[in-house]
């Protein structure tokens, strides 16, 4: 617990937000400073407890996958260095393996999701309507069960504590134009079949996955956030994996199967989580980023 960072302190840059995990800086008028911290949530809920050196996994994660895709899509990693923006000692410890600074951008005002399988709100809306986010699926179709080929279903951003919202394809284009909206679903599901063939030559299923863009100052459509970590997707294991069930996966799902068996609301404040939850969780955490990214 004692390298765990809950909540960052850089007096020397103006805070601009906190979110669920990341707090974030102002550095100058065109960057800002990002900071993974080990909070955790779920069920939109921050948890009082940190998983200590999750920031740092899902930072290196995202940086890996950023440059994956450097051919695909502009990302908003910066060349401004750590040491520089932040040359006092205990402020760049708490930044140091768990940061990134990037462009300040426009970001759009949707996330977009890509499917792979049915699963999470998109099984829900299946067993409701047939369809995914206005996408019609076939007939009696499981849980798990793959999606082919892959759809996307954008979804609305929400504000910290609630609920992102699945929209339309239709809905998207309507809020960011039709051109803009086709460009980020064909890049989505470029990105998704590039990091699902990785995923499956490490015995990885990528169940789903969302992206978050942005425009830049030459109005270029730009990959921002965080990228195909476990906090933004759903990795399951191959070799365990079977539809109808629902899988393993390289997660928080240890903390939600747990928090679904007390008798608490999911509103603020979250319970405290056991010891063994915690490590099994982060033990995942760190079998992601070891099987994605080694060799």
């Amino acid at each position: 617990m004692n390298d765990a960072i809950i909540e960052t302190s850089i007096k020397s840059l103006p805070l601009l937000q906190r979110g669920k995990v990341r707090d974030v800086y102002a550095v100058d008028d065109d960057h800002l400073l990002m900071i993974a911290t080990d909070r955790l949530s779920a069920f939109d809920v921050v948890l009082p407890e940190p998983l200590p050196g999750k920031g740092k996994i899902l930072t290196q994660l995202a940086l890996f996958w950023f440059e994956q895709m450097g051919d695909l899509i502009p990302n908003h990693l910066s060349d401004l260095s750590l040491e520089n923006v932040l040359p006092d000692a205990h402020e760049y410890a708490q930044a140091e393996n768990r940061s990134m600074l990037v462009k300040r951008l426009k970001p759009l005002p949707v996330e977009a999701v890509v499917r792979g399988y049915l699963i999470g709100s998109g099984w829900k809306d299946y067993q409701q309507t047939g369809s995914v986010c206005g996408v019609e699926l076939p007939a009696n179709m499981e849980i798990a069960q793959q999606i082919e080929p892959a759809i996307f279903t954008p979804a609305t951003k929400a504000d910290v504590g609630d609920h992102d919202i699945n929209i339309s394809f239709k809905e998207m284009a309507n809020i960011i134009g039709r051109e803009l909206a086709d460009q980020v679903a064909s890049v989505s599901q470029t990105i998704y079949q590039r990091a699902s063939a990785h995923c499956k030559q490490r015995g990885i299923i990528l169940a789903d996955t969302k992206f978050e863009f942005g425009i830049d100052e030459n109005g270029a459509l730009t990959l921002m956030d965080e990228i195909l970590t476990p906090d933004s997707s759903r990795f399951w294991n191959a070799a365990s994996y079977k539809q109808g069930e629902n899988p393993e996966s390289y997660d928080k799902q240890f903390v939600r199967d747990y928090l679904e068996t007390l008798d608490w609301d999911k509103t603020p404040p979250g319970p405290m989580l056991p010891e063994d939850i915690k490590s099994r969780t982060i033990g995942r955490y760190e079998e992601a980023l070891h099987t994605l990214t080694s060799g």
